[in-house]
């Protein structure tokens, strides 16, 4: 994560009008009044280096007075990129907030992604309802479905005023957020009163000034299955190799997190930590070594280790979400790994897991569910009080208000210096794999 701490005033969150109208919550649950502020550093060491203002997050919870009438309202949401453990607990959350707590009569649900909101959407808005959201946090995956991908602008902010939508919630990852960021700008600039409020979805934990974004949790423990497995296979043959790769497109925080979870990982390799593959002190001599010892191994890799694993090899074509894709690291890994056994005349037996979607589109845990809930309801009391171009985060152990752009301008990756990467190569017992 960067060092550098941004300041004071681009942590302030905008506001599409002056909130005047009371709250039909004002009596009956304890409310913030914009004063309490969360301080990005927690280091009291840190803290006492900061000169002129300390910066400090909005804290999120209910306020007394809204910028919208909620009786008269109709709220939107919007689901965006890959499927996530807690999707469909976070739609049920605003829903039921919106609903039960501040009584919104109308709740529309866009289909597919940001292609819902076009002037042809490829499926009309699904009315999203306590008795259609009741058990739909028991299953994976997202009732409203999901796309990737960048839609007009223009042609979004238009459909949001044609359907008279005050806020419009939209979950989703760093793309989502840069598009909800963009349209909340649109929307501005077009003389809109619509907030715009972002709930962080992104499995891989790999978002700014964020401690923990939802599914990350759900995805580790079923990660550890897999592990299991693995070390299962490689124990059952001789000089038998487990190899399993996890999601991490740029931040390994699930392959270390799995791994500190499960003490059977020999080898965790991550996007953040270089690893030479051939070579003396390259990872196929290391494992060698780990097999005459041993005779038996188990491998966590994170997809993004491609890039130091086959740095040039990998292809430059983007997705629709404008991120360049990788080639699969595990199945390069399997193959180079068999190669390189073969011709020292050495027998291996490699056995190669890839749980990445069963991940994905698990229900999320119980601790995931329990955090969708609070970010679901914390998003629906900043929209209805007139914030925009923010997500709700959590920070310091506490929900606050975070601007948008602070969110997506940098990424959030493991520090192969820091404390928890130590720990890491501590449980593993691998070496540095770099000449």
């Amino acid at each position: 994560m960067s060092k550098t701490l941004p300041a004071l005033a681009d942590l302030e969150i905008p506001r599409v009008r002056e909130a005047t109208v009371e709250s039909p919550l004002r009596e009956r649950i304890p409310w913030c009044d914009g004063r309490q502020r969360v301080l990005l550093v927690g280091d009291a060491h840190k803290l006492a280096q900061i000169e002129g203002d300390v910066p400090s997050f909005e804290r999120a919870g209910p306020r007394s007075s809204l910028a919208f009438d909620p009786s008269t309202i109709t709220c939107g949401i919007v689901t965006c990129g890959g499927l996530c453990p807690g999707l469909n607990d976070v739609i049920r959350a605003i829903v039921m907030t919106l609903h039960h707590w501040y009584g919104v009569p109308k709740i529309l649900g866009y289909r597919y992604g940001y292609a819902g909101l076009r002037r042809d959407p490829p499926v009309a808005p699904l009315e999203l309802t306590p008795q259609l959201v009741a058990r739909i946090h028991d299953d994976g995956g997202t009732v409203l479905g999901s796309s990737r991908g960048e839609q007009d602008l223009g042609e979004m902010a238009q459909t949001l005023e044609r359907d008279g939508v005050s806020v419009l919630f939209a979950i989703g990852g760093d793309g989502t957020l840069r598009g909800a960021s963009a349209l909340a700008q649109e929307c501005r600039r077009r003389g809109l009163d619509i907030s715009v409020i972002g709930i962080p979805k992104t499995i891989d934990n790999d978002l700014m000034w964020i401690e923990r974004s939802f599914g990350f949790l759900t995805a580790v423990e079923a990660a550890r299955g897999a592990i299991a497995a693995a070390h299962a296979e490689a124990q059952g043959a001789w000089n038998g190799v487990g190899l399993v790769k996890l999601m991490g497109r740029h931040s390994g925080f699930i392959a270390a997190e799995a791994t500190l979870s499960n003490s059977d990982v020999n080898f965790c390799l991550v996007p953040e930590v270089p690893v030479d593959l051939e070579g003396e002190h390259g990872f196929l001599g290391a494992l060698e070594r780990r097999l005459a010892q041993r005779h038996h191994a188990v491998v966590v890799v994170a997809e993004g280790a491609a890039d130091v694993l086959m740095p040039g090899e990998g292809p430059t074509a983007l997705d629709k979400s404008g991120n360049r894709k990788l080639d699969d690291v595990g199945v390069f890994l399997r193959d180079r790994t068999k190669a390189y056994f073969k011709a020292r005349g050495v027998e291996m037996n490699i056995k190669y897991i890839d749980p990445s979607y069963m991940i994905r589109g698990v229900q999320a845990n119980a601790s995931d569910s329990s955090f969708c809930l609070a970010l679901g309801q914390h998003a629906v009391h900043a929209g209805l009080h007139g914030c925009t171009d923010m997500l709700v985060g959590y920070w310091n152990q506490k929900f606050v208000h975070l601007p948008m752009k602070l969110a997506t301008t940098g990424r959030h990756q493991i520090d192969p210096d820091g404390a928890f990467w130590h720990r890491v190569v501590l449980s593993t017992g691998q070496p540095r794999m770099r000449a």
